[in-house]
């Protein structure tokens, strides 16, 4: 029989070690749970670095193509960076090799950089490949900045044999026979380039150059009201037309490239014909079709509804 003393020790330890066990208990359920957050937080971060690394490197392999990597450089010339553009166009050709496309880029590039000997050399070796058109083209763009329009005529008219649906090509050749003086082929073209392609301010501007040069004003002005062009682009259209017929040089801002070179032409002033990158003109309002257009008097091609805008080509 225990005596009171050892009994009461005997309880004291039973609540020490049934507190102890409980306290141990709690600490091993926490435990697990606070292991189980971070077991899950853990994977769910794995998770997230392996999707991430996923479409790192869908997105690296989707750039990592002949045609994609084209395309990022057309892009680029697209948004006047031309100098870095050559820069792509040297890692393009390291890693697939020149081919016509590259040589086409690198041509433009070479033009629009002021490399006009570079330039034409890219250009000729298109003649040849499935890309002759464009090197006709470069070809004749150069030599409209020579100022030799009579040989860009000849060398554009090469080009559009092979794309004659190419509305800027068609703009560029009637721009270069009005220059070279062959006032009366240049409304074919034209009048092809406005129709193909409505909102194309280089066919605009050539286009009205045209009229204002056949003394057809009134045509002119209804072109570029309805087109809302700005009052000093209307004003330099109509004084290069007087310097037309005059036979007098064209002002830079409406002649091959312009002073501040091809495409980068502001708002305010004419954009440089025969040049690849068509001007921003701010426009608004819906698009035009050819079907608006009646080819078989300028008048009529020139008219539109009157709740049509135009809407400028970037």
């Amino acid at each position: 029989m225990k005596t009171p003393a050892i009994f009461m020790w005997s309880r004291h330890i039973s609540r020490v070690l049934i507190c102890t066990a409980t306290a141990l208990a709690a600490v091993a359920i926490t435990g697990c749970g606070a292991l189980k957050d971070q077991y899950a937080a853990s994977a769910d971060a794995q998770q997230r670095a392996a999707a991430e690394a996923a479409s790192d490197t869908k997105a690296s392999a989707a750039v990592n193509t002949k045609a994609t990597y084209l395309n990022l450089v057309d892009q680029m010339q697209k948004e006047g960076l031309w100098f870095a553009s050559l820069a792509h166009i040297d890692a393009l050709e390291q890693r697939w090799g020149i081919s016509p496309e590259s040589t086409r880029v690198r041509a433009d590039a070479l033009r629009q950089t002021g490399q006009a000997a570079l330039s034409e050399a890219a250009y000729k070796r298109l003649v040849g490949t499935p890309l002759e058109s464009a090197g006709y083209r470069g070809l004749g763009l150069l030599a409209g900045a020579r100022g030799s329009y009579a040989e860009a005529v000849q060398l554009l008219k090469q080009a559009q044999r092979q794309t004659p649906t190419d509305a800027l090509l068609l703009s560029d050749l009637g721009y270069a026979n009005l220059r070279a003086g062959q006032i009366a082929d240049a409304r074919l073209p034209l009048m092809q380039a406005l129709q193909l392609s409505p909102n194309n301010t280089q066919a605009q501007a050539n286009l009205a150059l045209y009229l204002e040069v056949t003394d057809q004003g009134e045509q002119a002005a209804k072109l570029m009201e309805t087109n809302r062009m700005p009052a000093t682009s209307r004003a330099a259209i109509r004084d290069a037309a007087q310097q037309l017929r005059a036979g007098g040089p064209i002002p830079p801002a409406v002649g091959t490239g312009g002073t501040g070179g091809p495409g980068l032409a502001r708002e305010d002033v004419v954009p440089p014909p025969l040049m690849l990158k068509a001007s921003r003109w701010s426009g608004t309002g819906g698009m035009r079709t050819a079907s608006q257009l009646n080819p078989s008097v300028a008048d009529a091609a020139l008219s539109r509804s009157s709740n049509s805008t135009s809407q400028g080509t970037p």
